[in-house]
């Protein structure tokens, strides 16, 4: 069961969204029906809980809508799929399905409020709190809604309460209360800010007023009927009494396991289980602990099932692309063979002799371009550090010594300005230390790998890594290890200069034979017969030096996407 109703209302206006912005031209309107009705399936076995049947369906269904181009069907199919992945607590696979809606993403609206509201749900599942945060009040931002506004707040509290950051929680959800909504709906949202708001007073040490608010929480509930709230309000008062009335605690605990049991609600009914087990009431624990330990062994079984499923219906799905792909490039390449027989033994005649007379010119011409290709790499080095030095540290070092020669140091203003000039020299340095210095190819290769991307993470730029630890790392060389470190890290530094973006992601994969490196921002982009400036050229020279390709896609205000492939 989906752990954040309130994502229900958010997910009916973004369907209704979708229906509106759908009705674009088609070449093949045979495609598009089928597409639907393959959709219509999808969330037909999604409402009766069929996940595995409805994860089929959808991932049918968005290999059509790719073909037509329906930006608005392939984000709400994508996010479908990634929904019925977190119900299933497959949450890294949910992460990369998501990942996949971000090309189709324009603008900020309902389509990226959801697709952040997910991406919020599975980094708190996995523990990621900070990124959580970033994604929920990215999804409050994109989608100027006073419920959802609500929402959202409420969730961050939440993460905020896991964090033990109670006074930040309370905060959060007494402003979230003050939000004035003229719907009767919003009383199911305020019935869970209160609960949460109770529970974050008793765990800063407030324990009758967050009792107060709990039980006024669990009225309300009773009063709307809302037996899947009421399982949280009476697993938060279960803990309440735990230590101070353990039969009452006991009670509460009861029933949040008849109430989960009765709305099939796996992970809540573990939550109470695990809770009977530890009351100092209960005589004999066993029973509780049988039923925690079999249901506990029973839903892993079944997630884990899901996964294999899910990941088999993906696979077979690219596998069916593949060999379609293959098969039109074999009768392509058939036809253009017949038509080129008659010149084949005149060609290979030609070639074989000017092959001979070339060799060795060749081997030689290699041998030199290789000894010049090494000065010359080493010259523009010199020059990049020369010019880095000159045209950023240079002045900033100047002005520093100035400012200190003409202000007053003993003045607290101008001493505080000098250390942050200082500290601004010794962050150019550092950046300028970490373009050139040597790279390690051993052991630590894919820690610092992870480390120099993540370094350009900040307030203002999210970078994801999606899949670094696929690569054998350890059966690539060390000249293609450093050959991607240096491109992607002169992708990072061409994206802090030009680009603006606000979003990156840099997706790993490999076969057995090519390791493939997907980039992919939401910056300005460029003009695409100006994209080998800003060392752009550089990067495809590294990338071709080692027998690999790189391609990049662009174009004015559509972002920016690199995609390479090197054998390993």
């Amino acid at each position: 069961m989906l752990r954040s109703p309130f994502l229900c209302f958010l997910l009916f206006v973004f369907l209704i969204s979708c229906k509106d912005k759908t009705a674009v031209p088609v070449k093949n309107e045979a495609l598009k029906k089928e597409a639907k009705e393959l959709r219509a399936k999808g969330i037909k076995t999604l409402q009766k809980e069929n996940y595995d049947s409805a994860f089929y369906y959808f991932n049918k269904s968005i290999t059509l809508y790719k073909k037509t181009a329906d930006s608005a069907n392939i984000i709400y199919v994508l996010s479908q799929m990634a929904l019925i992945q977190q119900t299933n607590s497959d949450y890294y696979a949910s992460k990369e399905t998501l990942t996949e809606t971000l090309p189709y993403i324009r603008k900020k609206d309902i389509y990226s409020s959801y697709v952040n509201g997910l991406f919020g749900i599975a980094e708190k599942e996995l523990s990621n709190y900070k990124d959580a945060i970033y994604y929920y009040n990215a999804a409050m931002k994109d989608y100027d809604g006073l419920e959802v506004k609500q929402a959202y707040l409420n969730n961050i509290a939440a993460v905020y309460i896991n964090q033990k950051k109670y006074d930040k929680a309370i905060n959060l959800l007494e402003s979230a209360i003050k939000i004035k909504i003229a719907k009767t709906e919003s009383q199911d949202g305020i019935s869970r800010i209160i609960d949460n708001l109770g529970y974050a007073y008793f765990k800063n040490g407030l324990p009758e007023k967050g009792l107060l608010y709990m039980q006024k929480s669990l009225d309300l509930r009773k009063s709307l009927q809302d037996d899947y709230g009421s399982i949280e309000n009476s697993i938060h008062l279960s803990e309440f009494y735990s230590e101070t009335n353990p039969q009452k605690s006991k009670e509460f605990a009861l029933k949040a396991y008849r109430t989960a049991t009765k709305m099939h609600s796996i992970d809540e009914r573990l939550e109470a289980l695990a809770l009977l087990m530890s009351n100092k009431s209960v005589a004999e624990n066993t029973e509780y602990a049988k039923k925690f330990t079999s249901l506990n062994d029973s839903i892993i079984k079944i997630r884990n099932n899901f996964k294999n499923k899910s990941a088999k219906i993906k696979y077979d799905s690219q596998k069916e692309k593949d060999e379609n792909e293959k098969l039109r490039l074999e009768k392509a390449e058939n036809q253009i063979a017949l038509q080129r027989a008659q010149y084949r033994q005149f060609i290979f005649i030609s070639i074989f002799l000017l092959l001979s007379v070339l060799i060795f010119y060749l081997r030689k011409y290699y041998r030199n371009k290789n000894r010049i290709e090494k000065l010359e790499t080493a010259y523009e080095t010199e020059i990049r550090i020369s010019k880095n030095i000159h045209d950023e540290l240079a002045n900033d070092v100047f002005h520093t010594i100035t400012f200190s020669q003409t202000q007053p140091l003993e003045n607290e203003s101008a001493k505080e300005t000098l250390i942050e000039k200082l500290d601004h020299i010794y962050a150019r340095v550092r950046s300028i230390s970490r373009e050139n210095n040597t790279i390690d190819t051993g052991i630590n290769y894919l820690p610092n790998l992870r480390e120099m991307l993540s370094t350009y993470n900040n307030d203002e730029r999210n970078i994801i890594i999606n899949s670094i630890e696929k690569i054998n790392w350890d059966a690539i060389d060390d000249i293609k290890k450093i050959t991607i470190q240096r491109t992607l890290q002169e992708l990072m530094v061409n994206m802090t200069k030009h680009s603006g973006a606000s979003l990156v992601v840099v997706k790993f994969d490999q076969d057995a034979n090519m390791i493939f490196i997907d980039y992919i921002d939401n910056g300005k982009g460029a003009k695409k017969n100006k994209i080998f400036k800003n060392g752009l050229q550089n990067m495809e020279n590294r990338i071709l030096s080692t027998k690999g390709t790189i391609t990049f896609d662009t174009e004015p205000d559509k972002g920016f996407k690199v995609k390479i492939s090197m054998p390993k």
